[in-house]
Order: structure tokens, then C-alpha cells, then sequence
């Protein structure tokens, strides 16, 4: 056709020569029209060149819809740092118990356990579980991987008591008493403090009980010493004055179950013993550990009973429990303070 022929026609419908001519393509090439948006489809915003910040807030959008502009420029975000994750190594690390005579040891689950084995003359394999850790007692005749397998099937409770045990040695080392002026350790379940007074401004000998001189601060045990005595005069006469009230305190609850258990006590004799709270022999003599005095009244009472329940019943059979029962109605709960709660070392 005709380039003028084509002029004429562009003028007939209207169409000015300053409109925008279209962009130039192969002449077999048929124009695409532009693609109607799919109603459900969505898809993400995606940054431009230069943009301050990437893609960190873009969420699906619909097609039909249009990302609104933000009214203040948006500051690119710096990754938070993440603590490091913990080794396999130290997540997989075995729990590790050892006895300080240990001459074997053995994996029981995730726990690494060096016992103390003893060969005694006895029929079966024992096991103890104390202070020290886990000692085993054994007859001669068993070999070695009979006792790691009677170990094995006794795994759970080895591991729970041995972990028991721990925690209350460390309960122990946190408890432990400075002796010094102004040191506190528990006396019938409440804080006591200790107040060196030179000039022995009372009457009791030795030391005395006194209501504190600050409302909400701890009862005080005056002692009659100076403020520089050493620590070892301290913490003996601190037991001295506790020694005294245990005996005091122990005949008063002895005297208060007996008739209710319809039983007579002949003696009491205070003990010192690590892992022991009394016991009871069938002559009505009492043997009751001074210590309880850092328990609770009501804790102190169970024990009392205990002892007295054994001059009627001498063993721990349901007709003892039974027995103590009649008395100390809460037994069970009282009993388990005496595992948990944890009492100062005296070292």
C-alpha cells in the first residue's frame, strides 16, 4: 500500500500523526494481549532494584490487589544472632557417680556409675546406696557379669537413688554453717542466729534463746563469747546449747506419746549419727539422733513415734505402721521431709 494511501486512512478514523507508534516486531508476529489476572491466584511481592529493603514483610498477594506503599522508608533488619547450639558432646554426656573406694564400674542407661565391690560370705548380690555412692556386696562364687547384670535390672532404681543422693550432699554443702557472729542455721524448722555476746547479758549458762531485735529478722542464740573467738569454739558451743535442748525437748515429746501408745521408754541417749534418727531397743531404751532439731516440730514428733511404735512392734511391718498411725495420722508426708529437707554439716 501506499504511504500516502495509509496517511489518508490514519485521518479518516481519527488518528492523529503525534500518537505512539507501537513497538517495532518481526512482521509474522501477531501481538500478545496483556494476561487477565486468575481470580484465587496469588503470588509475592517481589523487591525492585534498589529497594532499602528485601523481601522480610512480603506476604501473598491477591492479583486483583496492589501492595500499598509505606508512609515511612523502611530500614533494612539485621538477622538477630542466635546462640550457639549445643554440642552433641555435651547434650549426650553420661551422668557420672563414682564411690571413693570404687574398683568397678559399669553404664547403667546415660549414667557412668564406679561402685565398691566386696565379696562377702552371703547368698545373693546386694546393693547400698549412701553418702559414698554405690557399693555392692557379693558372694564369692558370682562372677562379674552375673553383678553387672543384676546391676542392669536394677538400673532405674541405682540411678535414681544415686542422683537422690547427690543432690542432698550438695544441699548439705550449701547449708553448711560459717561459724561466726551472725551466722543462721535452721533450729526446729526456723532460721537462727547467732550473736556472740562477751558480756553474757543473761542468766542461762552458756547461751540463751532470745525474740529477735528487729521485727521480721530471725530468733537469736546468744552464746557467751567474743566476736573474735574462732570458729571451732563457736560451733561447739553452739552444739552444747543444742545438746541440751534436744534432751530437753526429746523427753517432753517422749513423755507425750508413750501413753498414747501404751508403751513406757526406761532411757534416752542422744546420737550423732550421720544417716540415723533413732532407734529403740525392747528394754524401753530410746536412742534419738540431736540433730532432728533442725526439723520442724511436727517432723521431730514423727520420729518420737517412730521409736516408741518399735517398743510395741520391732519391725516394719503394716501392723507397726498401723501403729504409728494412731499417733501421727500424716506419717508418710513427715517421713519424706526427712530425705529431702536438708540438714548442715557440722564439719
Amino acid at each position: 500500500m501506499r504511504p500516502g494511501l495509509i496517511q489518508m486512512t490514519l485521518e479518516l478514523f481519527g488518528i492523529g500523526s503525534d500518537a505512539p507508534t507501537a513497538p517495532s516486531s518481526p512482521d509474522n508476529a501477531k501481538p500478545v494481549p496483556p494476561r487477565e489476572p486468575v481470580a484465587g491466584r496469588s503470588r509475592r511481592l517481589k523487591p525492585t532494584a534498589g529497594d532499602a529493603s528485601p523481601d522480610l514483610w512480603a506476604s501473598p498477594l491477591d492479583a486483583d490487589s496492589a501492595p500499598i506503599a509505606p508512609t515511612h522508608p523502611i530500614k533494612a533488619v539485621s538477622p538477630v544472632a542466635q546462640p550457639p547450639a549445643a554440642s552433641l558432646t555435651s547434650v549426650l554426656t553420661p551422668a557420672s557417680f563414682t564411690h571413693p573406694n570404687a574398683n568397678r564400674e559399669v553404664l547403667l542407661g546415660n549414667a557412668r556409675v564406679a561402685y565398691f565391690l566386696q565379696r562377702v560370705r552371703r547368698r545373693s548380690i546386694g546393693f547400698v546406696v549412701d553418702a559414698d555412692g554405690l557399693s555392692v556386696r557379693a558372694p564369692a562364687w558370682v562372677t562379674l557379669a552375673a553383678i553387672d547384670g543384676a546391676l542392669q535390672e536394677k538400673s532405674d532404681w541405682i540411678v535414681r537413688k544415686l542422683g537422690d543422693s547427690q543432690l542432698r550432699q550438695q544441699r548439705k554443702q550449701e547449708a553448711q554453717i560459717e561459724w561466726k557472729n551472725g551466722a543462721v542455721f535452721p533450729f526446729m524448722g526456723e532460721p537462727l542466729k547467732i550473736v556472740l555476746d562477751a558480756e553474757h547479758r543473761f542468766k542461762e549458762r552458756g547461751g540463751t534463746l532470745l525474740e529477735a531485735t528487729i521485727a521480721g529478722e530471725p530468733r537469736e542464740l546468744h552464746i557467751a563469747l567474743p566476736l573474735a573467738a574462732e570458729p571451732a569454739k563457736v560451733r561447739d558451743a553452739v552444739l552444747a546449747w543444742l545438746l541440751r535442748q534436744a534432751r530437753t525437748h526429746f523427753i517432753a515429746r517422749l513423755d507425750h506419746f508413750a501413753p498414747q501408745l501404751n508403751v513406757r521408754w526406761t532411757k534416752l541417749r542422744l546420737s550423732s549419727a550421720q544417716t540415723r534418727w533413732g532407734s529403740a531397743r525392747s528394754d524401753g531404751s530410746i536412742c534419738l539422733n540431736w540433730r532432728l532439731l533442725h526439723f520442724r516440730p511436727s517432723v521431730i514428733d514423727y520420729v518420737v513415734a517412730h521409736e516408741l511404735s518399735h517398743l510395741r512392734v520391732m519391725d516394719h511391718s503394716p501392723r507397726f505402721w498401723d501403729t504409728v498411725a494412731t499417733v501421727v495420722p500424716d506419717y508418710k508426708e513427715l517421713r519424706r521431709c526427712l530425705k529431702d529437707d536438708a540438714t548442715p554439716s557440722w564439719n
